[in-house]
This record gives structure tokens, C-alpha cells and sequence, in this order.
């Protein structure tokens, strides 16, 4: 399980990505912790970072389960394919937040595909 767990290590490199954003903006703009409002780059770099860790577990679980029961290869697509949706919507939301369905949906897609792969490694069992 590999590439599963370099999908598995890309992942948490866009939410490190994500989260290194929001710490400079939070800088840039003068944004003391624990303050979580201030002018609007700050907060679309503090959302996709929240946004980003709240979606952790809805892959992580599913990649990791997929590999386990339907193989290594089609986890990690499914992993690279998230991070790829999760980059996606970052530069989208950062640009501007209307305009951040495409990666989105990409990332959710991801999600979905590694749980009904999950699924089906279960019932070819």
C-alpha cells in the first residue's frame, strides 16, 4: 500500500499548503490568534484551510479502506484525485469564492469514488 500512502502524505500536504496560506495572510493583514475575522483574503485563506481539515476524514477513511479492500493503485487515483480537487478549489476560492464549484465537486467526486470502490471490494468478498 505505497501509493497509498504517498496519496496519504500528498493530502496532508494541501492541508499543510492550506493552512501555511491562512498563517500569512493572518500575518499580512495583522490578524491576532484567537481573532478569526479581518479583511476578506484573510478570511477565504482561513476558510479553505478550515474547509480543507474539516474534509480530512471523509478521505482518509475511505482512501485508506479502499486500498485495504479493493488495491493500492485505485486508493491512491482516488487520493491524487482529491488533492488535485482540494488544490483546485483553493485558487478558486481564493480568487474569488463564488467560483469554487469545480474543485469542489472534483474533491467530493474523489471522496465518493473511494467509498463506492470500498464498497465494491466488499461485495467482491
Amino acid at each position: 500500500m505505497i501509493l497509498t500512502a504517498w496519496a496519504t502524505l500528498a493530502a496532508l500536504g494541501v492541508y499543510f499548503w492550506t493552512g501555511v496560506n491562512a498563517g500569512r495572510a493572518r500575518i499580512r493583514h495583522g490578524v491576532p490568534a484567537p481573532m478569526m475575522d479581518g479583511p476578506e483574503e484573510f478570511l477565504r485563506c482561513q476558510r479553505v484551510q478550515a474547509n480543507t481539515l474539516e474534509q480530512l476524514p471523509l478521505v482518509l477513511a475511505p482512501l485508506w479502506l479502499c486500498a485495504w479492500f479493493l488495491g493500492d493503485a485505485w486508493a491512491a487515483a482516488g487520493g491524487l484525485l482529491w488533492c488535485l480537487g482540494r488544490i483546485a478549489y483553493a485558487l478558486e476560492y481564493y480568487r474569488d469564492p463564488a467560483r469554487r464549484e469545480f474543485g469542489f465537486v472534483t474533491g467530493m467526486l474523489a471522496c465518493a469514488l473511494l467509498i463506492g470502490g470500498t464498497v465494491w471490494g466488499l461485495l467482491l468478498r
